[in-house]
């Protein structure tokens, strides 16, 4: 593990419903592996210049300086405009090894346990939905880093019988981790203080299931459509094979 913050896993998510057909919004999610920093993009693809753009606003919303990014085998991240943009900035970038999933347990984790949880599972292809996926993120990055309180695993031991037992911290929000690291000015602790301060979590809370609901009445309907339009293509093309089939004595 880094030693300090800073260096974040990175990471897409589709959000595409049950087909990867045609043009459809994803999210760029980073999350620093030391605190549990995360910031949410959505972005229109994973065209280049849509990643860049993604990570150009990550960097300006992280209220700290990102040293390293890492990230899996896809060619949406792997590719020469995105090491150019890094090296630009100049940005440690690395990659998974093939078909080690667990190398990106700490942004996977994300994925599933904020991404899919707050954006759920439907299909967003519109401007208009994107734009309310965008203002859902900018509040759950909030929730999440200031007031969402989680444990690391620090060590291994064993139990009674001998069975190697995982040992966690003290539970602590990305942001506790984050004053405790003392990398950050006198300046920059303060304002992150105020900014935690100045936000009411209740109503943090209601305002993001607000827009939840919002993006469900956008997609809810269309994305039910699409997934019967799935699996009647499916049952198509099954009956289409057991017509096919021969049977030979």
């Amino acid at each position: 593990m880094p030693p300090e913050p800073g260096f974040f896993e990175v990471d897409t998510v589709a959000h595409c419903g049950p087909t990867l057909k045609g043009e459809f919004a994803r999210t760029l999610t980073l999350t620093d592996v030391v605190t549990g920093w995360v910031q949410l993009e959505a972005i229109r693809n994973n065209a280049h210049v849509h990643i860049r753009n993604g990570l150009d606003a990550a960097m300006e919303a992280i209220p700290y300086q990102v040293q390293g990014l890492d990230c899996d085998n896809g060619s949406e991240l792997v590719n020469y405009d995105v090491v150019k943009w890094a090296a630009g900035r100049d940005i440690f970038f690395t990659r998974a090894r093939p078909y080690k999933k667990n190398d990106q347990a700490h942004v996977e984790s994300k994925n599933n346990h904020v991404v899919r949880k707050y954006g759920f599972y439907y299909r967003y292809d519109t401007a208009e939905e994107r734009e309310t996926l965008e203002e859902l993120w900018r509040l759950v990055c909030l929730k999440m880093n200031y007031f969402t309180a989680t444990r690391k695993p620090v060590e291994w031991t064993t139990d009674a019988v001998g069975r190697r037992k995982r040992i966690y911290d003290k539970p602590q929000s990305p942001l506790e981790r984050l004053l405790q690291a003392g990398v950050l000015s006198d300046q920059q602790t303060q304002e992150l203080i105020q900014r935690r301060d100045a936000i009411n979590p209740a109503e943090l809370s209601r305002d993001i299931y607000r827009l939840q609901c919002i993006l469900s009445g956008f997609a809810k309907s269309k994305t039910d459509s699409l997934v019967l339009e799935v699996a009647a293509a499916k049952e198509r093309k099954m009956n289409r094979m057991k017509s096919g089939v021969r049977i030979v004595v």
